[in-house]
């Protein structure tokens, strides 16, 4: 089974035309941004039109489709999910990408205009994919291969199997969610109404990703109270929120922060800070893959609230807590393994080498796993994801696609449970 490289890449360059960057700060609506809800209705209507029933379109723009099964009743449903939205990170607006041919191991020149050059000692990993066929953009906006990758293989590969009717396969579901990087896509998402046994978020890196382990992950806000008083006045009196917010930063462990870590290691990370002498708010991260680790973090900061509220008086500080997902390790090593299991021999008849790696991170699907839906994370094939030197080596997305093929065929082999 082969998908054509000329379909995929005009069905990505016509999904990235869309602008449909997300919006952290408009947790108001769903979704944040109107030009998400433009793309799901096209994508609503072109899998209306290569075949596919049961499509829904909700107003929040989750779009949900069936391919019925074929020959394989009694299979188990599996469902591939991707979402629509980009990065806030990076404007999504008027993409514009271009394909480097037999790429030759050298620096690229993304924009002679803005002097834009794609360099390989900023990013040695490119070279891995020498004398392929690379789409990057002009370096003014980011690519989009975060998602709309996954949905191009998701979209490519039902469209390969209703023209081939000959490949036999179990009822197959296919959802796709706005507003993934906001962190709330999962929100809304109706497993009950989705009703796959099983499924798999197309919505890793690079070549051969395979992610069932994730993040604990929590996003504390920490709020400092200070007293102001005129600077001439200020004496024993005054009790600056910002040098409590800076003082907070400093007393994190040192070596515990992204830029230290990396595998296994957990961090905490203070991503955000805005106020005055007056009041002082922080945005922090807690990640980490043990979940005990992860709680002891948590705590951690409540014994430093503690210490800070005993220093400068009590209610200086507050803590508040944050729970965003969970390790989908967890439910997955509970009898799902077999999902794993099924992605891995996929990937091998695609031609593929699974790459079995810890997300530093999570996915829609760490929450969906706790939703009832075991959900591992299958890469699309995209590099530098949220900025402006992302790429996309064609053929591992042709690959992407071919291996949510292969599973889908994988999958009617199974037994129901």
């Amino acid at each position: 089974m082969e998908l054509s490289m000329d379909i995929l890449v005009k069905r990505f360059k016509d999904y990235v035309s869309f602008d449909t960057q997300s919006d952290e700060d408009n947790d108001k609506a769903c979704p944040s941004t109107p030009g998400q809800l433009v793309l799901a209705k096209h994508l609503a209507e072109e899998l209306k039109e290569i075949g596919l029933s049961e499509v829904e379109l909700d107003n929040h723009g989750y779009v949900m489709a069936t391919l019925p099964a074929n020959g394989m009743d009694e299979a188990p449903t599996v469902g591939f999910i991707a979402h629509v939205d980009t990065s806030p990170s990076a404007s999504g607006k008027d993409i514009k990408p271009q394909i480097v041919k037999n790429y030759d191991g050298k620096d690229i020149v993304l924009n002679a205009e803005k002097n834009i050059i794609f360099s390989t000692k900023a990013f040695p990993e490119v070279l891995k994919y020498k004398g392929q066929d690379i789409m990057f953009t002009d370096g003014t906006t980011l690519l989009g291969a975060d998602d709309k990758a996954g949905v191009t293989a998701i979209v490519s590969a039902m469209e390969y199997l209703v023209q081939h009717p000959e490949v036999k396969h179990g009822k197959i579901r296919i959802g796709f969610t706005p507003d993934e990087e906001t962190g709330r896509s999962a929100d809304r998402f109706d497993v009950e109404k989705f009703a796959a046994d099983f499924a798999y978020t197309i919505d890793g890196g690079e070549l051969g990703g395979l992610e069932y382990e994730n993040f604990n992950a929590a996003n504390p806000t920490i709020v400092f109270h200070g007293v102001s008083v005129h600077t001439g006045d200020g004496k024993g009196k005054m009790i600056n929120a910002l040098s409590m917010a800076c003082e907070w930063q400093q007393m994190l462990p040192a070596g515990e922060k992204p830029e230290y870590t990396e595998g296994h290691e957990g961090f905490f990370h203070v991503y955000k800070m805005s106020g005055d002498v007056e009041t002082c708010t922080m945005s922090m991260l807690i990640r980490d893959h043990n979940r005990e680790k992860f709680e002891e973090r948590k705590a951690y900061l409540d014994t430093m609230a503690a210490f800070f509220n005993k220093k400068y008086g009590e209610g200086r500080v507050e803590v508040k807590h944050h729970d965003v997902y969970f390790n989908m390790l967890e439910k997955i090593e509970d009898g799902n393994m077999y999902v794993v299991e099924l992605a891995k021999e996929a990937m091998k008849a695609a031609g593929i080498e699974p790459d079995v790696q810890p997300i530093r991170g999570g996915t829609d699907g760490a929450r969906l796993s706790f939703m009832g839906l075991p959900c591992p994370n299958i890469f699309t094939g995209g590099a530098n994801f949220h900025g402006r030197f992302e790429y996309l080596p064609l053929e591992s997305l042709k690959k992407a696609g071919e291996t949510v093929l292969q599973i889908a065929v994988g999958a009617g082999k199974l037994n129901k449970k």
